[in-house]
């Protein structure tokens, strides 16, 4: 059974948080709200979450405040960020430092939908890649010598390669089609899909036999 991710919704008015839930219900992810940047912060310590969808005006701590201090954190600093803003108070070039996109307000609901979907797609391919590779570890690192278990390792590995392979198929047709775009938001996003499928290329590149051996 797959696991839904929770995604974590922060705005200080009960009836912006009741129409992100109506909007983002289709998803079905688990949905956790706070209504503080203080709140929020607290829900992090605990709860891993695909992604954050932070209002930028509260009262006290501001969405920019608490955008800081998640990434800050080590625990946290990777989580996208989308900041949501009244439509004449734009965050504009200030929203780069800390979140990966913006939406103002009113907005679009297939919009905020399909923003926020990309997210949760990756957050559980990234998971469900984490388990399989931390499984194919523990099978390398127990220095199994049978025929049988090193060709199903192999298999594993093979499998593994090829589903992040389609993943990055995908955010490079993603790339090119950014290129002759001026939305500097869908920019950013494509570059942070790209940084997070590096590292997992790179994960799993160290698993393969010999990589970590010495030369000669």
């Amino acid at each position: 059974m797959v696991q839904k991710a929770k995604i974590l919704l922060v705005d200080d008015r009960p009836e912006n948080l009741l129409a992100l839930e109506a909007i983002l219900s289709a998803l079905d992810q688990t949905l956790v709200r706070a209504s503080s940047g203080e709140e929020a912060l607290k829900a992090l310590l605990t709860d891993d979450f695909a992604v954050i969808l932070l209002d930028v005006q509260m009262p006290g701590m501001d969405g920019f405040e608490t955008a800081a201090h998640i990434k800050r954190r080590e625990r946290t600093r990777d989580i996208p960020i989308i900041f949501l803003t009244a439509i004449n108070h734009g965050p504009h070039h200030t929203f780069r430092g800390y979140a990966v996109d913006y939406i103002s307000k009113p907005f679009d609901p297939w919009v905020l939908r399909a923003k926020v979907s990309v997210f949760v797609d990756l957050y559980m391919k990234n998971c469900q890649l984490r388990e399989q590779a931390s499984l194919l570890r523990l099978q390398l690192d127990g220095g199994r010598q049978n025929v049988g278990e090193t060709k199903e390792s192999a298999g594993l590995l093979a499998e593994l390669s090829a589903r992040l392979a389609a993943v990055e198929e995908q955010a490079e047709a993603l790339s090119k089609q950014l290129d002759e775009s001026a939305d500097a938001a869908a920019v950013a996003t494509a570059a942070h899909l790209e940084r997070k499928l590096t590292g997992l290329r790179r994960a799993l590149d160290a698993l393969e036999p010999g990589a970590g051996a010495p030369a000669g």
